[in-house]
């Protein structure tokens, strides 16, 4: 697989016929996308497909999708139980590696320019992608649903898509496209067919109307029973074990039980694993507990300090070999991952003890972001040296192509990124260990000493490749932008 990957999960809204389904789903095989998984739902009369891949290779396939989609889903005779303005109704995409936020941005903008081109859909961007504030949230967007933006569309300036005209496609409606975190769409059963009872709790959790940071909620009926509908836009920041409890405490007013819960589509597994430690409640839980886990970190080199890479040297070895990877850049993610991984022990050390009881929500957010940040880093071990190797790799494919330069630039500049996100990154770090100072155990501030310099030292290595490769780049404006932020990186104090 390619070392940029991108997750793309689109909405189509056909739930009932496979035949249409399936059509879809073989329109977007290209290779470099990978199929991970597809529901399809027939109450809500909407499939959701879930594909993997490079940053060129799945914009093309969602493309497609979106055309074979246009072809075969007729919205005027549409019926379902979800809101949708679209035979495509939305697709986001959600960067899994070596890709940003930012990347996925660019990906959905032109993803959205092209469906306009190719298939006269028009498009609204949303989320991270959003070019004004009240369009970020989906729901916002959707209001009126199809046949509403029929009506509204032509007349009303603030219903304008970012790419098109002010007209829907006659079958194939609207299409919302943007850029996200990865989503959890999670939904509960409640032991009753009274849906007005799931319309209650859902507006009891949902964040719009005062209830969980970063959940969406509504109420539908679904296979004979009432079901609670939500999409958790960030499940480190509101845990999926936390929304089930509310669901649970608030439907024990009306005295129904949960009857079940479903996640459509796939869930990422550190939310299986906090939900785990939410209700086992598991001492100083970390995930390299979990077996699979570490057998993972292992076998694939991620366990880089003096872990055995599966028939390689370990981290600390290979460093002191003659090669040119892994060099400085991965040296400076290991050394931003060892402060994490400091950080999180004197947290998780403090966190459950009664002179800290005070502090055990702030010390438990700092052990997730801090979490979060070490997998980030230690996974960037491997991307600074890949980078290197594909600058390498790029000089030799300049001397057989045209556009030798713009391939070496492009490779270089990927080459940049990587060391900055590092900088970025330990310098969050860094901040999150000064953060524990005044809240944990004061017999620790020499581990915690030793985590604030192992950041440092991150910081300076990771910006120090940064420069180097700038000097061999001709495109002033990227340029202009590293230094903007390696300025303010410099000027930052934990």
């Amino acid at each position: 697989m390619s070392s940029t990957l991108v997750e793309c999960v689109p909405n189509f809204s056909e739930g009932r016929n496979k035949a249409v389904v399936d059509s879809i789903v073989e329109a977007m095989k290209i290779p470099g996308v990978y199929l991970l998984d597809r529901e399809m739902d027939a109450d809500h009369n909407r499939s959701v497909i879930t594909l993997l891949g490079d940053r060129e290779n799945i914009a093309e396939a969602v493309i497609r999708g979106v055309g074979k989609a246009a072809e075969l889903i007729d919205l005027t005779h549409h019926q379902g139980a979800h809101p949708r303005i679209g035979a495509t109704d939305v697709v986001p995409f959600i960067p899994i590696e070596g890709v940003t936020i930012e990347d996925c941005v660019a990906i959905a903008r032109r993803v959205g320019e092209e469906i306009w081109k190719r298939w006269s859909i028009p498009v609204y961007l949303y989320e991270a992608a959003a070019t004004r504030p009240e369009r970020q949230n989906l729901e916002d967007i959707r209001r009126g649903q199809f046949e509403g933006f029929r009506e509204d569309i032509a007349r009303d300036p603030a219903r304008k898509p970012d790419f098109g005209e002010a007209r829907i496609h006659p079958t194939a409606g609207a299409t919302v496209v943007g850029a996200r975190k990865a989503l959890i769409a999670y939904n509960v059963f409640l032991n009753t067919t009274d849906v007005s009872i799931a319309k209650k709790i859902a507006k009891a959790i949902r964040f719009s109307s005062g209830g969980l940071r970063y959940v969406k909620g509504a109420g539908f009926a679904v296979r004979g029973l009432a079901q609670v509908s939500m999409n958790l836009t960030d499940f480190e920041q509101t845990p999926v074990a936390r929304v089930f409890e509310f669901v649970k405490r608030e439907a024990a007013r009306y005295g129904v039980p949960p009857l079940s819960s479903e996640i459509v589509g796939l869930i990422p597994k550190k939310a299986l694993e906090d939900a785990a430690e939410w209700f086992l409640q598991v001492e100083n839980f970390d995930s390299s507990m979990i077996l699979e886990n570490r057998l993972a970190a292992v076998m694939s080199g991620k366990m880089a300090i003096g872990g055995l890479r599966a028939g390689a040297e370990p981290f600390i070895e290979q460093l002191a070999a003659p090669t040119a990877t892994p060099g400085g850049g991965s040296a400076s993610a290991a050394a931003g991952a060892m402060a994490a991984a400091l950080g999180s022990m004197v947290a998780g050390m403090s966190r459950g003890k009664k002179a800290y009881v005070q502090y055990e929500q702030q010390l438990s957010q700092v052990i997730a972001r801090l979490a979060q940040l070490r997998e980030e880093l230690k996974s960037s071990i491997d991307a600074d040296a890949e980078s290197y190797n594909q600058v390498m790799a790029a000089h030799k494919q300049a001397k057989v192509t045209s556009d030798g330069e713009g391939l070496v630039d492009a490779a270089t500049k990927t080459a940049t990124q990587v060391p900055l996100e590092t900088a970025q990154k330990a310098r969050e770090v860094a901040r999150l260990i000064e953060s524990l100072r005044p809240i944990t155990n004061p017999n620790m501030a020499s581990d915690l000493t030793v985590a604030a310099a192992l950041a440092e030292a991150a910081i300076k290595g990771a910006l120090a490749n940064v420069e180097i490769n700038l000097g061999s780049l001709k495109d002033a404006g990227f340029v202009a932008d590293v230094r903007s932020k390696v300025g303010k990186l410099q000027r930052q104090t934990p």
